[in-house]
């Protein structure tokens, strides 16, 4: 489309910052129950999830060590697809599971491609 030629790294800013915001308000949730209460007792594996979520998502936020803060989101959510949905059916639409798929592999294409502009590591760069 022509009137969005020219606008590729913008909305791979956006791509990054809104997952990564996203990715933190289930930490957020976890430890802080805002803006609702965490629906489930905090075992040491959503212990640790939550860890993940808070730090990896400001990192992939303000894009800072966005290689290895979105490979390990990337993996966090992988393991969390198939320990919490996976097991309950194949189909993600079925199981629950959509979001967290999602998560996985935006963080393994951010993993891969880095964090562009509009970010601390580009910014590092210069």
């Amino acid at each position: 489309m022509k009137f969005l030629d020219g606008f590729g790294e913008q909305a791979y800013a956006l791509l990054r910052i809104v997952s990564g915001l996203l990715f933190l308000a289930h930490g957020v949730q976890k430890f802080f129950n805002f803006p609702v209460k965490f629906p489930m007792e905090l075992t040491p594996m959503l212990q640790a999830a939550g860890v993940i979520e808070l730090i990896a998502g400001g990192l992939i936020v303000i894009g800072l060590f966005t290689h290895p803060a979105a490979f390990i989101a990337s993996g966090m959510a992988a393991v969390g697809y198939w320990v919490a949905h996976g097991s309950q059916g194949a189909f993600p639409i079925a199981n629950g599971g959509e979001t967290i798929a999602l998560y996985c592999f935006i963080f393994l294409f951010i993993a891969t491609r880095g964090a562009g502009i509009w970010s601390a590591d580009g910014a590092m760069k210069k």
